[in-house]
Parts: structure tokens; sequence; C-alpha cells
């Protein structure tokens, strides 16, 4: 599906949403990181969602005319992120999570790609993952333009991702908002509701800094989930086999963090309905070897796995 193409004679305007909760480190830097755009968004929107430390005083402190900061209660970060894209004002959403950066030119090159590519579902670039042993680019495709298949593209590669996304507003009210009470992988989520529907563009030039190295990450801090959305009710069986392998990936690589964390019942849930997979059967045999183990020693264990997976994957291994 394609929106209705935007008038070439009219402004393109861009709203950057920023969901906050507990980033006093970073969020001035994400902030700075906006406002440093070449081209400059249209506004910037901040939802913070019940910090218990100095972040909202942080952003009141910026004093810009572009940032609007709006309090409420803690609900999650798709609430969040719902609530600024109902507070926004532009034609286009672009997302930035709150201890991410933005490269001077992200916003230019997204306005050029909807120029360029008009009536696409979601428009995004590429970027370098920071860590404590330096700054490294992420995995994705190598062509700029229309990614062919989003599903399948996205196999062990970044497309689309939290803070180097923009969406039409159009899509949203189409296909709906984030999933409200999710609190792992709620942007992948919203990705197969799209792609579902519409097509992707990519730049392959690296526009953000991810940060791995931020405080409070959502990983680092789950807790039980209260929502009625689910990996589960996304799956449709008669869907091409790619788009089921990527519901399969989120649904699995949720249910890791799960474990973790002492969802033990719900881990096991997400590989029993998505024990099919093959392209994710090592992240399937994770969980279910997780499972057996005691909840004390899931943590450490999978940190091991995973700074083991960085430094072959820096190789090229």
């Amino acid at each position: 599906m394609v929106i209705q193409k935007p008038n070439p004679m009219s402004q393109i305007t861009i709203s950057v949403i920023i969901p906050l909760y507990n980033k006093e480190r970073e969020i001035e830097g994400t902030l700075r990181s906006v406002l440093a755009q070449t081209r400059q968004p249209d506004e910037i929107v901040v939802v913070d969602d019940g910090s218990t430390d100095h972040s909202a005083d942080i952003v009141r402190n910026m004093h810009s005319p572009l940032i609007r900061l709006i309090s409420q209660p803690n609900a999650g970060e798709c609430a969040a992120r719902n609530r600024a894209i109902a507070e926004s004002h532009s034609e286009y959403i672009a997302l930035l999570d709150a201890d991410d950066e933005w490269e001077p030119t992200f916003l230019e090159k997204i306005e050029s790609l909807i120029t360029r590519f008009p009536g696409y579902g979601i428009y995004c670039t590429g970027f370098s993952i920071v860590s404590h042993d330096g700054v490294f680019p992420a995995p994705g495709p190598d062509t700029e333009g229309p990614v062919p298949n989003f599903f399948r593209d996205s196999a062990h590669r970044y497309i689309a991702n939290s803070s180097v996304s923009c969406i039409p507003r159009a899509v949203f009210d189409d296909v709906g908002g984030f999933p409200d009470g999710m609190k792992i992988a709620g942007d992948l989520y919203m990705w197969i509701k799209i792609a579902r529907r519409y097509r992707v563009c990519y730049t392959p030039e690296r526009l953000m800094r991810y940060s791995k190295v931020a405080s409070n990450r959502s990983a680092a801090s789950y807790t039980p989930e209260q929502t009625r959305y689910s990996f589960e009710e996304l799956y449709d069986p008669s869907a091409p086999e790619e788009e089921r392998e990527f519901i399969a990936r989120a649904a699995l690589g949720k249910a890791l963090v799960q474990s973790v964390k002492g969802g033990t019942e719900e881990a096991r849930r997400a590989a029993r309905f998505f024990k099919w997979t093959r392209v994710y059967r090592r992240t399937l045999h994770k969980v279910q070897v997780l499972n057996l183990l005691p909840v004390r020693w899931r943590g450490p264990l999978l940190d091991l796995y995973n700074a083991l997976a960085w430094r072959l994957a820096r190789k090229g291994l």
C-alpha cells in the first residue's frame, strides 16, 4: 500500500518525538543533536513518562522554543510515544530515543528521501553502535531507496529502529499506534504492522549513534508486562515465510529478556509457539537453555555469550 503522495509544492513538516524516562545523563546530548540539525525540525515533543530523576528539569533548562515538554504518570515507552504523536502537529513523525544521538544531517537526509521517494510507510537510515570499546557500523543493506522486502532483508541486519525512523502521520492514522503496555520490542511490533501494508525506504548512510552504554536501557529495566498485545496474536500462519520468521525473531529476542528477568513462563510460552523457526534456531535454543537454569545464573551467562558474540562480530566472524 502507498499513502497519498505529498504535494511537491507544499513544505514538508517534521516533528521529532522523544519518550523520556530516567535519562538525566543522556537527554541533553540527545536534544543537542536534534538542535544541531542542518534541517531543523518543526517541533520537538518530549514526553516525560514519570521520571524519578532530573531528566525533566534538564529538558526545561534547554530553553529552546522548539522543545515542548509534556509530563505524564509512568505508563511505558509505547504509551509515551503514542502521547507524543497525538500532541505533535507535523505531517511526518521522526522517532528518537532519549539516549541516542543523530548526526547533523539526519533530518536533511530524511527530507531528501521523502522528496525523492514519496508515499512510503517508513523512512530510515543506517547507524553506528557506540560501545565501551569503540564505535562500529551496524550491519544494514548497502543500497539507498526502496527496500525490496523488509521482512526478508531485515534478517540479521538492521533497517528500521526507534531512533532512525520517520513515519508519515497518515500511516499511524491507518495502522494505529505503538502497543500500549508492551515494554520490550514494541518498536518491532510497530514495524511489522507498517511493513505489512506499506513499503520501506532506506539509506545506508550512518546518521545515528546508538548507545550500548547508556543508563537504564529498556532490557535492563524489564518488569512483567500488563498488555493485550503480543507477537502471538500478531502472527499470521498464512503470511509469507519471511514475515513469519521476522515475528519469530522479535518474539524470541523478547523472550530472552523475559527469561533473564525471571519471566520463565512467558519465555517458555514464546519458545513453544515459535519452535518451528528455521532462521532463528540459535535464539530459540538460548531461550530454552536459559529457562532450565536458576534465574540468578541467566543474566551473567547471557552477558558472557553476548560479549563473546560482539567480539566475534567485530572481527567479521
